[in-house]
Formats: C-alpha cells, sequence, structure tokens
C-alpha cells in the first residue's frame, strides 16, 4: 500500500515503481441515469444535516488511445450530487476547464445530466438541455464549459456525465476526491501505456480505501511503427467518506492540502525512438525565461528611463537611496490593474506609457531600472497565496503566477521589492506574495537558487491608552495607536478606502457607549513609518455613584474570540509574518476609590520559543493600575502538530485579557 509522507506543507507521494496490487476490480461504483430512490429522502442524510450538499459519487477513468498515428487520452466521468439546502444550489451550476494551444484544443463530448426530485412519492426526473451550456474564455489557454442543471431545490439529487478528448498529454487532468462538501466515494482509473511516463503526486490528508493496479497488454499502431503490443499499466484509486475541506483562519489556498491526485508527463519511449524526457529541469526553466522577449528581453529594456535615473542618482548618492527612488518612481508611474502574471503584457515601455499594467509589467519594470542604474537587479518567481504552493521538486513554470524584484546589496545582504501597490513601502513585499520561497532568476542558471519569502516586517500593533474613572463606573481617556509592518498596510489601506470619518465611526460602533470627540493621523504618507492615531474618548457611567466599580478595561483593546476553534487542525497556521501586539494601559482611580481584585500576572509560552503572551498589573496604591498586555508570536507558520499549542496559548491569552478589575470605595 501507498501510505503519505508527511512534508512541512503537504502530504505528498510520488506513485512509482510500486509493487504488484491485487486486480483491478471491474465494478463500477456508480450507473448513470441509474439513481437509489432512498437518497431523495432525508433519512439517509441525518449525518450529513450541516453540509451544504454532499457527493454522493464522482468517478472517473481515462484510457490513451492513438488518434492520427499519436497519443491522446480519454477521460469519462460522471458526477452525482444530493443538495440538502439552499446555499447549495450552486453546485448544480457546473465548470469543466478546457485547455488549448496553437489552434488546438481538448473536446467535451457526450455531456448529459438530469435533475431527480421526489414529488408526491413519484421520482421526477428533468434532462439537461444542452442549448442551455456556453464556453467562457477565461486566458489565452484556458477556457470552462459552463451549465446549470435544471428544476434544483432543497433534496434534488443531480447527475451529469461526460467524455473529455485531449491530444495534450502533457497536461493531463488532475483528479480531485475531496471538495468543500463531504464526498461518499471518489474512484479514479486510468490506463497508462508504457510509452508514457507519467510522476504521480498524492497530495492532502485523507487515506485511500482502495488501492490497485494491474498489468495488461493492448495494441498500439504510432506513426512510424507497425502494429505492436504494448504493457498497460492500469492504476485505481478511491476514497471513501471524505470529510469537507473548507478554509480555515490563517491558511493559504484550500488548494495547497485538498486530496487529490496529480499528473506530470516525465517523458516518453515511443518504438525506435529509445526514451526521451520532456521534465523541464530548473535551468531549463531558467533559459526559457531569460531568451522570452516577454520576460528576460524586457529586463533590459529600461533605457528609456535614462533621463528621470540621471536626475534621481544625483540626488541619491548611496545604494539604499537610489532603490527606494526608483521604487519610488514606477510605483507612482504605473497603476497595477490586478492581474498576476510572470510574462509582461507586451513591453514594459507600453505599460509606463499607458500607466497601467500587470504585476509581471510593472515589476520588470522596476528590475529594468534598477539595472540601468547600475544596480545588481533580477527577476524571482513565486506562486501568490491564493495560488498555491510550489514544489520544488517539481520543475514546472505553470505553477508560478507572480514576479518580484530581487536587489543584491553590499556585504551579502539582499531585498525583495514589489511596485505595484501604492501604500507598499520599498523593501516590502504585499501579502499575497508570503508564499514560503521563491525562485531567483540569475544569468547563470547554475547560481540560480530558491530564496525565502518570509519578511522581515511584521504585523506590528502598539497601544497606549490612559482611562480616568469617575465614581459611577463611566471614564474618560487618550490613546495613541501605532500599526507597523502588516498591520500599518492593512490599517492605511482601510483608511484609504474609507476615509477618517468612517474609520473613526468604525471604532465607535464596535465599542458600544463611546463617543470620540476628537482624533489625529500621523505618518500617513511615511509608508516606512508606523501609521499612528490619537483620539480622546469617553463612556458615560450610572446615574449616581457607586460603591463597587466592575471594570473589564482589557476587553476594549484586545480581541474577544479565539480564532481557532476546531478541536485540531491538519495544516498549516499561516499568519505570513510575525504578530506582535501591545497594549499598555493606565487607568486614574476616582478620588476615595482603591483596588479590591486585581488579576494577576501571568506568562504563556509556545514551545521551541515558538511564542509568548505576558501580562503584568501593577497598583502603585496612589490611585493608578498600570496593566501591560504583550502578545508575541515568533514564527511566521505554525505546524500542524503545534495547532494544539497555539490554540491552548490563545484560550489562555484571551481569558487573561478578560479578566474584571473591582474598585471598591474606602469607608
Amino acid at each position: 500500500m501507498i501510505t503519505p509522507l508527511l512534508r512541512r506543507t503537504a502530504v505528498a507521494v510520488v506513485v512509482a515503481g510500486i509493487t504488484s496490487l491485487p486486480a483491478l476490480g471491474q465494478n463500477e461504483p456508480v450507473k448513470f441515469g441509474k439513481i437509489d430512490e432512498r437518497d431523495l429522502t432525508a433519512a439517509n442524510f441525518v449525518a450529513d444535516s450541516a453540509a451544504e450538499a454532499v457527493v454522493l459519487c464522482d468517478f472517473g477513468r481515462t484510457r490513451f488511445e492513438v488518434f492520427e498515428g499519436e497519443f491522446r487520452y480519454v477521460m469519462e466521468r460522471v458526477t452525482r450530487i444530493k443538495i440538502l439546502k439552499k446555499s447549495g444550489y450552486d453546485w448544480a451550476t457546473v465548470r469543466i476547464p478546457l485547455y488549448r494551444k496553437d489552434g488546438d484544443a481538448e473536446k467535451l463530448t457526450n455531456l448529459r445530466g438530469y435533475t431527480y426530485n421526489l414529488v408526491n412519492n413519484q421520482v421526477v426526473k428533468e434532462k439537461l438541455e444542452l442549448s442551455s451550456t456556453f464556453t467562457e474564455q477565461t486566458t489565452i489557454n484556458n477556457s470552462v464549459r459552463k451549465f446549470t442543471l435544471p428544476n434544483v431545490r432543497e433534496g434534488s439529487i443531480i447527475e451529469y456525465t461526460y467524455l473529455l478528448s485531449s491530444d495534450f498529454t502533457f497536461n493531463l487532468h488532475d483528479w480531485r476526491f475531496q471538495r468543500s462538501i463531504p464526498t461518499r466515494w471518489s474512484e479514479y482509473r486510468i490506463a497508462i501505456p508504457e510509452y508514457l511516463d507519467y510522476k504521480m503526486l498524492l497530495q492532502g490528508y485523507e487515506p485511500l480505501a482502495t488501492q490497485e493496479r494491474e498489468v495488461t497488454n493492448t495494441q498500439y499502431t504510432i506513426a512510424g511503427s507497425d502494429p505492436v503490443v504494448a504493457q498497460v499499466t492500469n492504476y485505481r484509486w478511491a476514497m471513501k467518506d471524505v470529510p469537507a475541506l473548507s478554509r480555515e483562519p490563517f491558511m493559504t489556498t484550500p488548494d495547497d492540502y485538498v486530496a487529490q491526485m496529480d499528473f506530470e508527463l516525465a517523458g516518453t519511449r515511443m518504438p525506435n525512438s529509445g526514451y526521451r524526457s520532456v521534465t523541464n529541469s530548473w535551468n531549463k526553466i531558467n533559459q526559457i525565461l531569460l531568451e522570452d522577449d516577454n520576460f528576460g528581453a524586457q529586463l533590459s529594456r529600461g533605457s528609456f528611463l535614462k533621463e528621470q535615473l540621471t536626475a534621481l542618482l544625483a540626488k541619491n548618492p548611496n545604494a539604499p537611496e537610489r532603490i527606494a527612488a526608483i521604487h519610488d518612481l514606477v510605483r507612482k508611474s504605473v497603476k497595477y490593474n490586478g492581474a498576476d502574471r510572470v510574462f509582461s503584457t507586451s513591453t514594459v515601455r507600453k505599460a509606463y506609457d499607458q500607466h497601467s499594467g500587470s504585476a509581471a509589467d510593472i515589476n520588470l519594470l522596476l528590475i529594468a531600472a534598477l539595472r540601468e542604474a547600475g544596480l545588481q537587479a533580477n527577476p524571482v518567481l513565486l506562486s501568490t497565496r491564493d495560488n498555491g504552493m510550489v514544489n520544488q521538486n517539481f520543475p514546472l513554470l505553470s505553477k508560478f503566477n507572480y514576479v518580484v524584484a530581487h536587489v543584491a546589496l553590499p556585504e551579502g545582504k539582499e531585498m525583495l521589492l514589489d511596485a505595484t501597490e501604492e501604500l507598499v513601502p520599498c523593501g516590502m513585499l504585499p501579502p499575497r506574495c508570503l508564499s514560503g520561497t521563491g525562485r531567483l532568476i540569475l544569468p547563470d542558471a547554475a547560481q540560480s537558487r530558491w530564496v525565502n519569502l518570509q519578511p522581515s516586517q511584521r504585523h506590528l500593533e502598539y497601544r497606549q491608552v490612559t482611562l480616568t474613572l469617575d465614581e459611577r463606573g463611566g471614564y474618560t481617556g487618550k490613546i495613541h495607536q501605532e500599526h507597523g509592518g502588516y498591520s500599518g498596510l492593512s490599517t492605511r489601506e482601510k483608511l484609504q478606502k474609507n476615509g477618517e470619518k468612517k474609520f473613526i465611526e468604525e471604532i465607535i460602533s464596535s465599542h458600544e457607549g463611546w463617543s470620540i470627540p476628537k482624533y489625529t493621523f500621523k505618518e500617513r504618507d511615511l509608508l516606512q513609518k508606523p501609521l499612528a492615531v490619537d483620539y480622546e474618548f469617553s463612556m458615560p457611567g450610572a446615574d449616581a455613584p457607586v460603591s463597587t466599580i466592575y471594570l473589564n478595561p482589557m476587553r476594549q483593546f484586545t480581541d474577544e474570540k479565539n480564532p481557532f476553534q476546531r478541536e485540531g487542525r491538519r495544516f498549516p497556521v499561516d499568519f505570513g509574518a510575525q504578530v506582535d501586539e501591545t497594549v499598555m494601559l493606565t487607568i486614574q482611580l476616582p478620588a476615595g476609590y482603591q483596588a479590591e481584585e486585581l488579576p494577576k500576572p501571568s506568562i504563556v509560552d509556545l514551545p521551541d520559543n515558538g511564542g509568548r503572551f505576558s501580562y503584568t498589573v501593577m497598583d502603585n496604591g496612589q490611585g493608578t493600575v498600570q496593566i501591560a498586555s504583550r502578545m508575541s508570536l515568533r514564527k511566521p507558520v505554525y505546524m500542524a502538530e503545534e495547532y494544539a499549542y497555539l490554540r491552548e496559548f490563545y484560550n489562555r491569552m484571551l481569558a487573561k485579557q478578560a479578566e474584571q478589575i473591582v474598585l471598591k470605595k474606602k469607608s
């Protein structure tokens, strides 16, 4: 049996050269058009009551055949889904991805579909009308065939089937066993002739319920050869009762952790031609990029900026100042259009002239400008957090969707730059780029390497609060808060979007009874510095003086809910950057009152120096109580085996911050 191999970021195993396994079972797990009528009742879905829908069965099988002397593959699929709630109606809209290149395209045929409903204890079956299907082009090489099953309601069963034929053997579709809804049974079979050598990667955390392998013989007539009998390896994999995979706090795309089988064509061994590797190497990818007119060629086309750069260099004599000035020039000259790409749309000059471009247009322009200024700048390929992780063992250019700039500095130091965002300062990557590692592309391919994308900047929040209580339990106060690093970026973005007035109104709405008569913002445009917010606030107390005041001051300035609600977690907690949150609170007691109950100091540490929470309270005996609360998470990513510690860390921190202060009037 294949046992998944735990990795730091996912579960993976290469299926190659496996020992002989039991012969394939021939029974199909689902017959299109023949449902179990009991599945139209609610009795079979008590355990799935929380789900919006359930995949009853998803069955696919792929074979290879020779067409016009060349191999192509044909995949047949049958999918059956039970709709449990109105929120699950979207599962009746199906999107099938199709690939095209150089005028050739994958073909979808034999598309059929039905919706089954129970009406007056009778099964009513409605057919998908092919006239309602359409194709939507998504990129140059990709389109989606889209259709919606008719008359879907709560309790419906939908099913569809199709044949997909493709000449693109290098682009064999993967098989996904897991979705965002539970799956009762998912099975995939594939028969691979000995002429095609595929690497197979099983990803995810779910076990295989069935795994079989059988070798048979099939006759092929391949271009340039007589009919030959070849070995065909038949694989069968299935998973049973697969839980839904849903997005959880602080995770990258669920695609990084979903249970699926990926395929990559490593090589071919055709008759009379021997083995030919088609797998890229990182060196080959390096060469492809540098020779491409929409990538490598653009890196030397910054001469049109010579006049502006000459002026900048004269004003900024040292390297850090020059880098910042050039970053500022590009950032303000070209607006990011939201498209994440590795290759430029046309030329960096055109993007500059049009003042708009993709991430590649902007950051390749940035590299060209840095080089024109005499700096050692090169591109770094990466995959954004929502695009999914890159496997360093599988050299695939298609896994990347973004490029940033790398600048080599004296004394072996280096800097990563991105000029797409108006509010991201020089030397800081946008949060979408914090995805572990990137591939540095150098003129000498042998020197190209992986670079760590972990930022030096943190999610940094600091609050200094002064509260003055009155004898009715009300208070007035002043707050000075600073948002640095990635907290500064997100706060500036919010401020830019909503404006100062709405920003303050949101603070008021989250603190019942508060009013904020006065506020100021500082360092809004100095992106390298923390954004500072100062404001005064007040909270009315009771109608008359009280002898005992109960106060939960930290609840006003910290989170109330643990983001980690689940008992367990199978994949990492990825904050992207380190986190540091501090609250310094000074409480001025009303005249004649003293502290009767105060929280006790506390320190909570994560294992292996992974983080610390500290909480101290001091009563100076002269009418003032001071509280200091600091939470520091020293790692941007915590592995699944650390989740229980992290969850308990938050539980203890929030419990301590919720402890109240009791003040009594002196007798």
